[in-house]
């Protein structure tokens, strides 16, 4: 990208202007990261102001059994595979008692794979139990692949399938399975999986029916920079027509102990940066952009707050999804150590549930 080309964009920001398509592979084309960081961090601070959003929190990954065997994915195994595990409810239990021993735990991030013989009923019933022996706690749970998963073994529509989850206790979408919402890449990568239409379909009812979710974008495998503006002009679109989308979480592809190992290497700081910088220039209908430390790593989640982010997530508890790909950070965080990283940088940091609601 040429100077000028730089400052039209700029000039576009200043005066509240849309970005279209070409904008966004410009800004992906462009080297100057410093330039892009300071027009995201502008927005930000228009949009949200000084505030960093976090929660205490535990993820829940209730099996790594899963139909779908993604190629990009180091979580999931076969029935009989080494490592495979299912949740009992006993164990489920057990593990949100241990992590209620932290201060302040206000939610649950409930995420599983695809396993072939539980049926949705199973699904229903642990997230019925639970929601029962900790109703205080606010339930994130299930993506857009797994609900269309539950919808086609169960012969209901997603709809249907919804109203059933928010009777039981779920409160909002965990934003997972997006991926790249390109069915190229998908009918390579994952073809068991939801569509990129039946992702969208299931944000669009939940929307309508008033539970709130997240969107992700994987990124740094096998997508061009073309699917990658595609992707967020999708997300920007149904964000204009439901309003339903809180928080969008950009994901680097960690390719350790995937299929994809010994073919693309994992992505560099620059480009983790300047995704979530362009992410907060296109996607400006959407309030959050995450920083999620697990996948970026502590210090350079630290410095994308100053490149557009305003939530660095939580304290996880215990993640195994993406150490299983070989993310390098801890995993958890405790309390204090998210609020002075937030603190260091000069902001506030804010506590919230899954609803960003302050608590």
């Amino acid at each position: 990208m040429i100077d000028e080309d730089l400052k039209i964009i700029e000039e576009k920001i200043l005066r509240g202007e849309r970005l279209n398509f070409e904008d966004g592979l410009a800004l992906f084309r462009c080297k100057n990261l410093a330039a892009i960081g300071m027009l995201a961090d502008y927005v930000r601070k228009k949009i949200c102001g000084n505030n960093v959003f976090y929660n205490v929190n535990c993820h829940v990954n209730l099996t790594n059994i899963c139909v779908a065997r993604c190629k990009f994915c180091a979580f999931g195994r076969d029935e009989n595979s080494t490592g495979a595990y299912a949740m009992k409810i006993d164990e489920i239990i057990s593990l949100i008692e241990n992590a209620l021993k932290s201060p302040n735990m206000g939610g649950l991030h409930v995420v599983s794979g695809l396993h072939p013989t539980w049926t949705f009923e199973h699904y229903l019933e642990i997230l019925n139990t639970i929601h029962k022996k900790f109703p205080a706690l606010y339930i994130k749970g299930f993506t857009g692949v797994e609900i269309t998963h539950f919808a086609k073994i169960s012969n209901r529509n997603v709809e249907e399938i919804l109203k059933e989850l928010k009777s039981a206790g779920l409160q909002a979408i965990a934003g997972g399975g997006a991926e790249i919402l390109s069915d190229r890449v998908r009918n390579l990568l994952c073809p068991k999986k939801a569509t990129a239409d039946e992702w969208l379909n299931v944000a669009k009812i939940a929307h309508k029916l008033g539970i709130k979710s997240n969107a992700s974008m994987l990124y740094g495998h096998i997508e061009t920079i073309e699917e990658r503006v595609e992707h967020l002009i999708k997300l920007r679109e149904l964000q204009d027509e439901t309003g339903g989308f809180q928080t969008f979480i950009p994901f680097p592809f960690l390719p350790k102990n995937t299929a994809l190992e010994n073919k693309i290497s994992q992505t560099s700081m620059w480009d983790d940066l300047r995704t979530i910088a362009i992410s907060r220039l296109m996607l400006d209908n959407f309030k959050h952009i995450k920083a999620y430390w697990v996948m970026l790593g502590v210090p350079a989640a630290q410095i994308a707050l100053n490149f557009g982010a305003n939530d660095i997530d939580g304290t996880i508890h215990k993640e195994n999804i993406l150490h299983e790909a070989g993310a390098s950070s801890p995993k958890f965080l405790t309390e204090e150590k998210i609020i002075n990283l937030i603190k260091e940088i000069g902001r506030v940091p804010t506590l919230c549930d899954c609803n960003y609601n302050p608590l």
